[in-house]
């Protein structure tokens, strides 16, 4: 593969603790090889069931949200979903 023809793909997945074993309960996927649309998944499942399950398909992980605990008294707030990794992969696009 040639860097010319390398181009990379980003994995969002959220998962229901910080635990790359624990469940997929949201996700983003963006698509830099141009063969679909920039975000896909119009699919009502998730690409994978876990985080490690991502790594066992060569997904590299490449950036997971800090802890941070919540503030006194917001324990129980609805927010943004905390547990969120970045995966990626890089992929030949010269291949068919």
């Amino acid at each position: 593969m040639t860097t010319d023809s390398a181009r990379q793909q980003i994995l969002v997945l959220y998962l229901s603790s910080s635990a790359l074993d624990s469940h997929v309960v949201g996700w983003a996927r963006y698509d830099g090889t141009g063969r679909t649309s920039p975000t896909t998944g119009d699919s009502d499942e998730p690409p994978y069931e876990t985080g490690v399950a991502a790594l066992r398909d060569g997904w590299r992980l490449f950036q997971a949200a800090q802890l941070i605990p919540p503030y006194p008294g917001h324990e129980y707030d609805v927010s943004f979903l905390k547990h969120e990794f970045f995966f990626e992969r890089i992929v030949d696009t010269s291949a068919p």
